[in-house]
């Protein structure tokens, strides 16, 4: 779905961070922090798919958990935009106000084995989020469950089943139905298809982009495959050491991006066209240790077109003429290998 630069702002993130700290001796005095998320800030329209992209340990799962209040942020603000048409800074709000923005704000966890109840029937799942938001007759929910096994593509009469009888993809599909039931304007879906075979990840993602355009959905869409955001997202912020290096429109991060770090990842995207060859970038190194993060640009003990000023300074998201923000000294400069650059 193309972003509409016209709709409204549902989630705006400024500031965000995460830290956990580090305890030692006998009195377990605090002596240093894991900056697990270190001043994250980017806005999610209506109806748009934002991808939060990066390798493992880069901060993006605990990103979406602090967010959804999973986890306590240590700082910053998370603004959303209710149904009512009020702004709620999710951060801030008492633990007792946060039940009625569940109603509107949902995850969709990774693992499908891991997040079902094995000692409950798809009835039960499903209906569960139906009963603790007030929903108290059974036939009710009973019908409910019904119409959203039938929308996510599983039959009505596998509600009295339980999941060990269902496949890996079809768990997932359970799991979409479940944060379907309250019919949230916000869905958060973390790895939702890192788990699942290939054929059955292309039948999730076209679910998840029908059910968007039906329900009109908004999507923050946690990945570490480029591949899938490619089929998904309207745009991509790429992740690095707890932080955001760059922001910008789905095609032109894949087709021109303005962060070494990114062009990295881009390189080790699959090309089905086997005509044409693409040149893998092999960071040496590795992720830093969010305790202990390098000086200046946290990057630059991996890039390969650091210069002196990179090992000294930070840098701030800076935008293009276009808007797309990158957190480089030299963006303006290099020109960056995106997706399929064919090698001559």
């Amino acid at each position: 779905m193309a972003e509409d630069p016209a709709a409204p702002v549902l989630l705006d993130v400024a500031g965000l961070k995460k830290y956990f700290p580090i305890r030692q001796g006998l009195f377990r005095r605090v002596v240093g922090h894991v900056k697990a998320v270190d001043d994250v800030s980017f806005f999610v329209r209506k109806r748009e798919t934002l991808a939060l992209v990066g390798e493992s340990g880069c901060g993006k799962t605990t990103t979406a958990r602090a967010i959804l209040r999973a986890a306590e942020p240590t700082a910053g603000t998370v603004k959303f935009l209710t149904r009512s048409g009020s702004v709620v800074d999710v951060t801030s709000e008492p633990r007792a106000s946060l039940r009625p923005l569940r109603r509107e704000m949902q995850l969709i966890f990774q693992d499908p084995w891991s997040s079902l109840n094995p000692r409950m029937t798809l009835l039960d799942l499903i209906g569960e989020p139906l009963l603790v938001h007030g929903m108290r007759s059974a036939s009710e929910r009973q019908g409910q469950v019904e119409a959203l096994l039938k929308r996510v593509g599983l039959r009505p009469e596998y509600m009295g089943r339980y999941p060990h009888a269902f496949s890996g993809g079809q768990r997932q599909r359970i799991g979409i139905a479940r944060a379907l039931a309250l019919r949230p304007s916000l869905l958060v879906a973390d790895e939702p298809v890192s788990a699942l075979d290939v054929s059955v990840q292309a039948q999730i993602l076209n679910l998840l982009l029908e059910l968007q355009l039906e329900f009109g959905l908004t999507y923050l869409f946690v990945s570490h495959d480029l591949a899938v955001v490619k089929h998904l997202s309207d745009r991509v912020a790429v992740m690095y050491a707890g932080r955001i290096v760059e922001i910008g429109q789905a095609d032109r991060v894949f087709s021109a991006p303005r962060h070494p770090y990114t062009e990295a990842l881009l390189s080790a995207v699959p090309e089905p066209n086997p005509e044409w060859k693409t040149r893998r970038i092999v960071l040496e190194g590795d992720v830093p240790d969010p305790a202990h993060l390098p000086t200046g640009c946290a990057f630059h003990p991996r890039c390969r077109y650091a210069i002196d000023r990179c090992r000294t300074e930070e840098v701030p998201l800076a935008a293009d003429a276009s808007g797309h923000l990158a957190r480089c000294i030299r963006a303006d400069e290099l020109t960056l290998a995106g997706v399929a650059t064919p090698v001559v």
